[in-house]
């Protein structure tokens, strides 16, 4: 007993080395740069497969070759990522420094695979590491304990950095008071690259150590980047001794629950984690820091060059062509279109709950995609266990995704920014590795074979046993689901443009331009906020709901954390603040991978550099594009500006009250 306990501690202290070099950079570069570098793991990555390349060139030392060589390479990338990527975003709100490494996410991972390709590779280590070491009746690995002299050499190496030389200093100073330090005359700017630079080293070594330890694979990036934002959450945003405070507790406590508790294992950090955000947000070891310098709000969309009365009529147009879509099926296209445009419509959905909350109150939810897969386990635990009425089915998504978000909600939103990007991102994480765990979920596989409980208000008549002619042309099954699902989107897209245009709607609006004047006005911002949480969490259900219903399986996939970037993705594309942008997002975002992948496998390499420009270039998403382009096109300059919404007042008692 007491040698097992013995071994675990040196495997969990083993890992937990490796989470204190991956943390202790990403925390730095938030100190310095406030700046949530998602595309840390995939550097992480990309420092493995570098000394894949370099191990065979340099014999049979080449390991410790690679250990100098390729996080220098990565420090290069880094430096050029903070340069050429990143700088663009200074001044604008933090939450945009996510949105970009999340595309970056996307380019790097795509770009490993494209150049190593799939599968797990091994990478080798010289012979003087290899073998074990048997002490106090402990078989130790000699690779083990390399890691963890090495690892803790590294981190001492790093701690003398910032505490004894005058770059550190800076970077000491500029983390606490960065515009302290620019009253003193130092150009803090010119030190972004590289800490940018010195923190992507970090992740490239940890990466290369663990790439030795267990294998190097495409995903071993998106893997580690969770936890790796467990532990500086826990220890403290910016905070070096709570990178490796941090790091090296999720390693231990991994390991012992991985040995003695497994259904407990990747559960407990992420209640860690949530508990460590509502109670100290800025974690342990933080100090309470403001969100970020300048540019508070989230840019949103506009109407453009184009009145209101012409987006309406164009809107209708628009719905007018997409009835038009299921007749042409099977004469002027494929059948396949109607699919395609299903899961368009679903994912526009999504996206429209995402950016009622995310563009009308600026509360970025890393993990919106909770609400989707939670609908979707509603529907076809409900179809399963219960009935098979599908509107049975889909009400109890609604109402079950509408409680769960008051919940997360009611938690969350006492914090706000990054720390609630985050504390979403934790319930997403937690429900994810849940549905793993639960027998009636299916675990792993999820749910499938679900499309024979198509019923209809219980009656057990299923969609194929229904026709609607329309003229010659008959409308079942998947046509006919079409309709549903497009009468959704348009229902789901009228009702939030109500409340928006009503007295709550414009406290929501407020809310977004300036949270302090709304709550100087005499508003509970709070309970505003989340108000419109509940609504977006229950239409993200409805949506995935839908998909369930029509494609018959539900997986925990659904949970992940990378769909709840996708949908973010769509609503950049589109046009946040707009209700209509994440619509034309998710169509964009569809039919990009459409038409990519007919040429390359790799299509999230071009979809991800799209986005990028986008929130580089061009934040306001497509729906922008118009009056950007208007003064090239002939124009005089941008068309006028829309007219103030009238600021709410304390009087309006009928969008005043508590939850």
């Amino acid at each position: 007993m007491v040698e097992g306990l013995l071994q675990a501690l040196v495997d969990g202290l083993t890992i937990g080395i490796v989470y204190v070099l991956l943390a202790a950079g990403l925390s730095v570069i938030f100190g310095v740069m406030n700046v949530i570098n998602f595309a840390h793991g995939e550097l992480f990555a990309l420092g493995a497969y570098f000394a894949l390349a370099l191990v065979g060139p340099f014999g049979g030392y080449g390991f410790f070759a690679a250990l100098l060589v390729a996080p220098l390479l990565v420090g290069l990338i880094g430096v050029g990522i903070e340069r050429y990527t990143v700088q663009p975003l200074y001044g604008r709100n933090p939450l945009y420094h996510i949105l970009l490494t999340f595309g970056l996410v996307l380019v790097i991972n795509d770009l490993i695979y494209l150049v190593w390709g799939p599968g797990n590779v091994s990478l080798a280590v010289p012979a003087v590491l290899s073998g074990t070491v048997t002490a106090f009746g402990l078989n130790a690995s000699v690779y083990n304990l390399f890691i963890i002299a090495f690892g803790a050499a590294m981190a001492l190496a790093v701690w003398a950095l910032l505490e004894y030389t005058k770059y550190g200093l800076i970077v000491r100073a500029g983390s606490q008071d960065r515009q302290m330090v620019r009253n003193l005359g130092i150009d803090i700017d010119r030190y972004y690259s590289l800490v940018f630079g010195v923190g992507a080293a970090l992740a490239a070594v940890a990466g290369i150590i663990l790439g030795g330890y267990q294998t190097v694979s495409p995903e071993m990036g998106m893997s580690v980047i969770i936890p790796a934002f467990v532990i500086v959450v826990l220890g403290g945003l910016g905070s070096f001794k709570g990178a490796v405070v941090g790091g090296l507790a999720v390693g231990i406590i991994q390991t012992l629950l991985r040995t003695y508790a497994p259904i407990l294992e990747g559960m407990v950090i992420f209640l860690l984690m949530i508990a460590v955000l509502l109670v100290r947000p800025h974690g342990l070891f933080g100090s309470e820091a403001p969100e970020g310098e300048g540019g508070g709000d989230l840019l949103t969309g506009s109407g453009g060059v184009l009145e209101a009365e012409t987006r309406r009529r164009l809107g209708l147009a628009a719905v007018g062509l997409l009835a038009l879509v299921p007749l042409g099926a099977g004469t002027l296209y494929s059948t396949y279109a109607v699919t395609l445009m299903v899961e368009i419509l679903i994912w526009g959905l999504f996206a429209l709950s995402l950016d009622f909350v995310m563009g009308y109150t600026g509360l970025v939810s890393l993990g919106h995609a909770l609400f989707y897969a939670l609908g979707a386990y509603a529907v076809a635990i409900s179809l399963a266990h219960v009935g098979g009425s599908a509107f049975v089915a889909i009400g109890l998504a609604i109402l079950l995704s509408a409680a769960i978000a008051w919940f997360v909600g009611y938690l969350s939103i006492r914090v706000s920014g990054v720390y609630f990007a985050m504390i979403t991102l934790a319930f997403a994480e937690l429900f994810y590795n849940l549905l793993f765990r639960l027998e009636i979920t299916g675990g792993s596989e999820g749910l499938f074979g679900l499309s024979a409980y198509y019923g209809l208000a219980g009656v057990g008549i299923s969609l194929e046993e229904i026709a609607i002619f329309v003229g010659p042309v008959a409308l079942t099954g998947q046509s006919l689901f079409y309709y549903i699902a497009l009468a959704t989107l348009v229902g789901a897209f009228l009702l939030t443009r109500r409340m928006l245009e009503s007295p709550f709607g414009a406290v929501l609006k407020s809310i977004r331009e300036n949270e302090q004047r709304a709550t100087f006005v005499g508003y509970e911002t709070t309970v505003y906020k989340r108000r419109a949480f509940v609504i977006s969490g229950a239409l993200a259900g409805l949506a995935g709901g839908l998909f369930t219903l029509n494609a018959g399986y539900a997986t925990p996939s659904f949970a992940y954390w990378l769909h709840s970037g996708e949908v973010i993705v769509m609503v950049i594309l589109g046009g946040m603040g707009t209700l209509y942008g994440p619509i034309i997002g998710s169509g964009v975002f569809f039919g990009l991978e459409e038409v990519l992948t007919e040429f390359t496998e790799r299509w999230r390499l071009v979809l991800g550099t799209v986005f990028v420009l986008f929130v580089i270039f061009l934040p306001q998403g497509l729906v922008s594009l118009p009056a950007q382009l208007e003064p090239y096109l002939g124009g005089s300059g941008p068309g006028p500006e829309p007219e103030p919404e009238p600021e709410p007042t304390p009087e309006d008692s009928s969008v005043r009250g508590d939850d």
